[in-house]
């Protein structure tokens, strides 16, 4: 292990991602493992491997740098693929296989390839068994259809299939417009839905269904890079909150060049929230503009036409869980339903989970058996099955944040636990011994040590992180509050994340950093995550000032209360400075980076979701934004954001800055050239670390 600081060290891994075995697929027969791994922590190149189930061995099946990438240029779609799922890595980034899984298609630099995983003679410098299938354009998104003989991808916004020989390339459906895309998951789909496709095979492999994304309604807007003045901004089409979303439809397309088009209530049901194609059908569930109510609908393959499976109303709104809907090999239909303070499973419309069990994600079924995470207590999240035969079953056992995959008898079994931040896989095939898959992640340079609290009359579930060493009769520290704090993610688990080590970080600097998941935050129950309807701000900022006093009380003489920061990202960079707007009795210092200052200026699909729409709400909106409290900033606040963000825009630090200028109120921005919303650039992402920990002493007045 090289000497590191750990700014360095989480920079130089990814976040720890590199060398850890990612997306993984089991063979139809469960004999074989497909999944993406770096040759070293360091090393962001991701390969192609496959494990033998009955006896652990891996193979490398395909290196990106003996077939001469990465190194050419990423297609549009791709990049913003990438942005939008966080890819941190290059080379294969995600891979499709047929029914069987013997066949794997990829795209690198926009060049399609073909893998045939069961040619056990590759080596590390790839032979035969990989081969370059060649396509009239640049590739996006390939799909192996489930027989293994052709492949469809998008190429120049048209949805095309080519043999799985090369021959036959053709296009099924073309743009009709330089803005219409056929196969391309639109942005609210990729950003808030968790749907990042846009065309599914039927099982035969003689059509697909396809999404039709229309961008011409979307709001035009322009992001330059005003680091390199010669280049012409960017033109990006973004749905802001309260205006146009982009027009979305599905078609059927045969191979024979039929066209059919998917017929439901569009304009009551605007958005598509997923789709598919299974044994029973294609399918879709589709969502009112309002978010309260989502249908699951069947199509006729034949006419387009199609009929309600299911129906789900909420008084806020329906949440969206991702992998679902899906059906069972028999075709019972598995959904969710809010049950009191319970997100629950359902089979056809029947609760098969118990109270206080929060169904977290559906991950897919295997034969009757539905899998899936769910949590009893927040700081855990387990992986559970449940069929009709079996009943239902915890298949994870510890502390930490469990997840998997099980097909024709094998169970793969990940796990992130304290200490290990890339997780832990094991293989078990049929009952039989579990083997380990090989995981070249890093070990981090400093272990995190967090006391996890239940804090105050809501048990806020919460971390606390103390320097090494520290002693009760050193004295009180300086606290610096470490949020995310919003809908979108648990900070407090005993899963061991790389924010853990972040916060532990910081504690090694002379703090006493402390953690809050408020309400909002995922793992509580649907009370919890809709207490924050009609008000972003106000609740999440109350338990932080909450938990903050709780931990006092609880561990007194520790923290000083008359020295608090509070630093975040995302929505954890807006609650920071909406601390010290409004609360600069209890905060005295805040770093926020790249917070969505306004919310106006963020997408309809997550903005309306918590404060409905503008037109309606509008009181709402200017209660959660943050340029209006410009005026009374009397704390040190510093504003950090990536000037190459497409999801939270750079004008939301912009806009800010320039309120706190007219207002005449000092504060600091550093802007980070050619950044989106997750900064890459190694020396970037290390120093910034540095930058926050100097703005911190300063402002505090510490040595």
């Amino acid at each position: 292990m090289p000497t590191d600081t750990l700014p360095r060290q989480l920079s130089r891994t990814r976040r720890f991602t590199l060398g850890a075995p990612a997306r993984p697929a089991v063979s139809a027969d469960g004999a074989t493992v497909l999944f993406l791994r770096s040759r070293a922590g360091d090393d962001p190149l991701s390969c192609l491997w496959a494990l033998d189930t009955a006896t652990g061995a891996e193979r490398l099946l395909v290196d990106p740098a003996a077939l001469g990438g990465p190194g050419g240029e990423l297609p549009e779609a791709e990049r913003v693929r990438r942005e939008r799922a966080r890819v941190l890595t290059t080379g294969i980034t995600a891979f499709t296989t047929d029914a069987t899984g013997r066949l794997a298609a990829f795209a690198l630099d926009g060049a399609l390839w073909l893998a045939d995983t069961t040619d056990d003679t590759t080596d590390d410098t790839t032979d035969g068994s990989v081969r370059r299938v060649p396509t009239a354009t640049a590739v996006y998104d390939p799909r192996l259809d489930p027989a293994g003989r052709r492949i469809a991808y998008v190429g120049d916004g048209a949805l095309r299939v080519v043999g799985t020989d090369g021959a036959d390339d053709r296009a099924l459906a073309a743009p009709e417009h330089d803005e219409v895309t056929y196969g391309v998951a639109d942005h609210v789909a990729a950003e808030s839905m968790y749907r990042t496709r846009g065309h599914w095979w039927s099982p035969d492999g003689t059509g697909l269904l396809v999404a039709r994304v229309d961008n011409r309604p979307l709001a035009r807007l322009h992001l330059a890079d005003p680091a390199n003045p010669q280049q012409r901004p960017r033109v990006i089409r973004y749905p802001l909150a309260g205006t146009a979303n982009a027009d979305v439809s599905l078609r059927l397309l045969g191979l024979d060049g039929t066209t059919t088009e998917v017929r439901w209530d569009r304009a009551g049901y605007e958005y598509l929230a997923a789709a598919g194609w299974d044994a029973h059908g294609p399918y879709a569930a589709v969502q009112t503009r309002d978010q309260r109510t989502v249908l699951v609908l069947a199509v006729d393959p034949a006419d387009g036409g199609t009929r309600t499976l299911a129906e789900q109303h909420d008084e806020h709104w329906v949440e969206l869980v991702p992998g679902l809907p899906v059906r069972t090999a028999g075709g019972a239909l598995a959904g969710s339903a809010d049950d009191g303070d319970t997100r629950r499973l359902t089979i056809d419309g029947r609760p098969v989970t118990p109270a206080g069990l929060q169904l977290r994600e559906v991950l897919g079924t295997d034969g009757e058996q539905v899998l899936f995470t769910a949590t009893e207590e927040p700081v855990e999240t387990h992986l559970w099955s449940y069929g009709p035969a079996t009943g239902l079953r915890r298949l994870s056992d510890g502390p930490g944040l469990h997840t998997g995959v099980r097909r024709g008898g094998t169970l793969l079994l990940t796990t992130r636990e304290p200490g290990a931040p890339a997780g832990r896989t094991t293989v078990r095939r049929d009952g039989g011994p579990a083997h380990p898959v090989t995981s070249y992640a890093q070990v981090p340079v400093l272990t995190a040590r967090p006391e996890l609290l239940r804090l105050g009359p809501r048990e806020l579930r919460a971390a606390l992180f103390l320097p090494a060493g520290h002693r009760p009769e050193d004295g009180p520290l300086p606290v610096l509050v470490d949020p995310y704090g919003g809908p979108a993610m648990q900070k407090v688990t005993t899963g061991g994340a790389w924010s853990d080590l972040v916060s532990q970080w910081f504690a090694d600097q002379g703090f006493a950093v402390l953690a809050v998941d408020g309400r909002g935050t995922p793992g509580r129950g649907p009370r919890w995550d809709k207490s924050v309807s009609g008000d972003k701000a106000g609740p999440a900022l109350d338990d932080q000032v909450e938990g903050l006093h709780e931990a006092a009380r609880l561990r007194p003489g520790l923290l000083d209360l008359g020295r608090v920061a509070i630093r975040g990202w995302s929505y954890g960079g807006y609650l920071a400075a909406l601390a010290v707007l409004r609360r600069p009795d209890v905060f005295h210092a805040a770093v926020a980076g790249a917070a969505p200052t306004d919310q106006r200026l963020y997408d309809t699909h997550w903005q309306e979701r918590f404060l409905g729409h503008p037109d309606e709400h509008p009181e709402r909106y200017d209660a959660c934004s943050l340029t209006g409290d410009a005026p009374g900033l009397r704390r040190p606040l510093l504003l950090v954001h990536g000037l190459a963000d497409d999801n939270v825009l750079p004008v939301h630090a912009l806009r800010l800055s320039a309120a706190l200028l007219a207002a005449g109120r000092p504060h600091e921005v550093l802007p980070l050239s050619g950044t989106t919303h997750t900064p890459a650039d190694e020396v970037v992402a290390e120093n910034l670390h540095h930058h926050q920990l100097d703005f911190l002493r300063r402002s505090l007045a510490l040595r």
